[in-house]
């Protein structure tokens, strides 16, 4: 499989993540994008050997869209310092059943990962291993019972926006972890990674790639997807690929 390659210098690679991809070795045994990416350095440049590729943030397997990766270790300690003070900005595009009782608005829960059932709950914030999550959210367009969110996520907790999307009673479509009675088998989960901004950790210049989520439902119900792109492109207005 050829992973689309969004943005790529000598410290960074910057892709767009298929669906249903492990984003590192897993228990299914199947072939994870790191790995993919890894292999299509070595093949591309020749290099002999091991290849140097920096794992910074994730993205659930199910989940497609923008991720970055570091090709040197001073690119991975920057960039991992920059997740870890939320100085990256990580937009994403989600179609949740149900409408939302505001148009725009702020997400903050305690979550607890439960890594036995590889499952997320809302805690009480004095939980032992409690984690705050907050995201930020607007409605774009709600239609035959579905709402188009465009979220920020303010921390990076796993299953965060699925999770606290489904705890206000707006599941998102397809979640067959967090979907509730409204998932069905055989639907994908509509949750894309829209975009990623950031200052380059080596160059400190502003950067960002956006990739947009597949033509087909329920994404094709949102026309306004198709000039999200280069609206989003034009009004960062820096080094945006």
């Amino acid at each position: 499989m050829k992973i689309p390659i969004l943005y790529e210098d000598n410290h960074l690679l910057l892709v767009e993540k298929p669906i249903n991809i492990p984003v590192q070795e897993d228990s299914s045994g199947d072939l994870d994008l790191l790995t993919m990416l890894r292999n299509d350095i070595k093949i591309r440049y020749k290099k002999p050997g091991n290849v140097y590729l920096g794992l910074i943030h994730r993205l659930d397997r199910p989940v497609g869209g923008a991720m970055v990766f570091a090709k040197t270790s001073k690119a991975a300690s920057r960039l991992s310092d920059m997740f870890r003070r939320h100085v990256i900005e990580r937009n994403y595009f989600a179609v949740v059943h149900g409408t939302l009782k505001k148009k725009r608005g702020q997400l903050v829960h305690y979550l607890h990962k439960d890594h036995r059932k590889n499952k997320v709950f809302v805690v009480h914030p004095t939980h032992p291993n409690a984690k705050k999550a907050v995201l930020d959210y607007e409605v774009m367009e709600s239609k035959k019972g579905f709402s188009l969110l465009s979220v920020n996520l303010q921390t990076g907790r796993p299953h965060q926006i699925r999770i606290q999307l489904s705890t206000i009673g707006n599941p998102i479509f397809g979640d067959q972890k967090y979907g509730g009675h409204l998932k069905r088998s055989g639907q994908q989960l509509a949750l894309w990674a829209h975009s990623l901004y950031f200052e380059h950790p080596v160059r400190n210049e502003p950067i960002g790639v956006f990739s947009l989520p597949p033509s087909r439902y329920p994404w094709d119900l949102w026309s306004i997807i198709a000039n999200r792109g280069e609206n989003f492109k034009s009004n960062k207005n820096p080094a945006f690929y």
